[in-house]
């Protein structure tokens, strides 16, 4: 069942998306070569705590860090460790916040330094599937348009789209119906409502889409890099809002 929620909500909502937002920016300023991937996350913590919130990753499902930092072929859920950013990484960090009884939730690909021409252009499509998705998307839209739209970007641009793994509903918990999938076909699906939020979050692969999940562990089934660009969003009257940027 899709939880729509009321004006009164949605103005609790936008606090929890705003520090989520807040932290990625924080976590762009920071993160740098040499830093370990557990001190990015102990930032993304003391950031959280700070505005009086909570991570909303730390603890879901067991997931034992503030922020899902995964780096190259990882696609998502990378715990956070001693492993050292170096430079011609992706980086791609996934937070949630929560306060006011409400979620919000973002994800980014970073890198510090010099980077691969093919890197550098998988993190700027990645993004550019995220806007390409919420385009034209406002009250009665099929949720199938949103997938279709990312799909299309990603494979003109020589990438593929991850299945597997899918962006969702979201508010009073993380992860709420509907799942938001990154591919499908246009007119398909349910009819989006006024006041509906969405994690948007395409998941791009450099090589094939096939992945292999092992625990929390998600990586590419061919070694090749992924990235990662989310925002939370709302269905409103004058069609899409994003809540984390």
């Amino acid at each position: 069942m899709i939880y729509v929620k009321t004006d009164r909500e949605i103005g609790l909502m936008r606090e929890a998306c705003k520090i989520t937002g807040d932290v990625l920016k924080l976590l762009e300023d920071k993160i740098k070569v040499g830093m370990t991937t557990k001190e990015l996350d102990k930032i993304a913590y003391d950031y959280i705590i700070s505005c009086g919130a909570k991570p909303s990753f730390l603890g879901l499902y067991g997931f034992p860090a503030t922020t899902c930092i995964s780096i190259d072929e990882e696609v998502v859920h990378g715990v956070p460790s001693d492993r050292v950013i170096e430079e011609n990484m992706i980086v791609s960090v996934d937070v949630g916040a929560f306060i006011n009884g409400f979620h919000g939730d973002a994800a980014r690909s970073f890198y510090v330094g010099s980077i691969s021409p093919e890197k550098k252009k998988l993190i700027d499509v990645t993004r550019e599937c995220f806007f390409e998705g919420i385009k034209g998307i406002c009250v009665g839209s099929a949720l199938g348009d949103i997938g279709a739209q990312v799909q299309a970007h990603a494979e003109k641009n020589g990438f593929s789209v991850v299945r597997e793994m899918v962006g969702h509903g979201i508010g009073r918990n993380m992860h709420e119906d509907p799942n938001v999938p990154n591919f499908g076909r246009r007119g398909t699906g349910v009819r989006l409502k006024r006041n509906t939020t969405l994690a948007v979050e395409p998941m791009i692969n450099m090589g094939r889409h096939e992945v292999l999940i092992n625990g929390l562990s998600c990586v590419t089934k061919d070694g090749l890099p992924s990235a990662h660009y989310e925002n939370t969003i709302l269905i409103g009257d004058n069609g899409v809002e994003i809540l984390t940027l």
